[in-house]
């Protein structure tokens, strides 16, 4: 009889008390986007906005430097702030304000998301031709989020700065940072040209995310000189710049790929002295400094009416 009471007793408690959910820290990717759907479909908004968050996380530095930012901006009908404030970012609160039970839309490095559900948020904003070719671009397919690069929370977001974008970028992309420190380089270590000069972040619809049509146009909008058309055009040059130069950097006088002659000699057969790399008894014109460049100065192209060989 006791027995039976016993079990009946537990069976009741079982019924009476409430599953206890799983905490939302240790949801997985999945799972965590999966409470946060159902959290937007609820669409259980503060009606306190900011006011709500802020009790508890005023304290934190960080936090509170949107306001100093556009983001925070209550006066600017474009920034977020001024419409559902902190949950047009990071989602409607639900009960997370009671003890923080529910998840919130996380940014960053740390957080459990994925890339293009972080990004998906900031494009809900900056959905304008600028990131028109995002879907395409290496950054989305590599999984960047936005906030890898960009800082909301912040007076000024860094990455914006001139003087930080060499070094945000080439935080990532280390060989072109190797490459832009060698002997023959574009000013980027110095910050006076930055990555953004010839590359949209963003993507585009040029090679190598290029911000013009091609990689000579985008060589051209410096060295117009080296642009055309010339009377006499040297092929390389007119289909490929980096035919022969490498663009970030270079062992090699004006970031050619190979010393001359030897980058000569990838294209000009044994045909004379075009190929010779020592003397001959008779041949002296290719020995004459070791560079076909002494000679045949005007390599990029020639206008003079007996320049056909670059040398005029």
């Amino acid at each position: 009889m006791a027995k039976s009471v016993a079990t009946s007793l537990l069976t009741l408690i079982i019924i009476i008390l409430p599953a206890q959910a799983t905490p939302w820290s240790s949801l997985d990717s999945d799972q965590l986007e999966q409470k946060l759907t159902e959290k937007f479909a609820e669409g259980k908004y503060s009606s306190k906005g900011a006011d709500s968050c802020l009790m508890c996380h005023k304290k934190n530095a960080k936090v509170m430097a949107i306001f100093d930012g556009v983001h925070g901006d209550m006066n600017s009908s474009k920034s977020p702030m001024a419409g559902m404030q902190c949950e047009a970012c990071h989602g409607p609160l639900g009960k997370h304000n009671r003890g923080g039970k529910e998840p919130m839309i996380g940014f960053g490095a740390d957080s459990k998301l994925s890339a293009e559900t972080q990004n998906s948020v900031c494009q809900g904003c900056h959905n304008d031709p600028k990131q028109m070719a995002w879907h395409n671009s290496t950054h989305n397919l590599e999984e960047v989020a936005c906030a890898d690069c960009h800082s909301v929370h912040a007076a000024k977001d860094p990455v914006l700065d001139r003087l930080m974008v060499n070094d945000t970028c080439t935080s990532c992309h280390t060989r072109a940072k190797a490459d832009m420190n060698k002997r023959s380089s574009h000013p980027m270590k110095w910050d006076q040209m930055t990555c953004i000069d010839c590359h949209s972040p963003h993507g585009s619809m040029s090679e190598s995310a290029l911000n013009k049509p091609s990689l000579n146009e985008t060589c051209a909008s410096c060295h117009a000189d080296k642009r055309g058309p010339f009377l006499w055009e040297h092929a390389p040059v007119m289909e490929d710049c980096s035919s022969c130069h490498t663009a970030h950097g270079s062992v090699n006088d004006a970031l050619l790929k190979a010393r001359v002659p030897q980058l000569c000699q990838q294209c000009h057969a044994d045909d004379g002295h075009a190929s010779r790399m020592t003397s001959q008894v008779g041949v002296d014109a290719f020995s004459a400094g070791k560079s076909c460049l002494n000679c045949h100065s005007k390599i990029h192209g020639s206008n003079h009416p007996a320049g056909s060989n670059f040398a005029r």
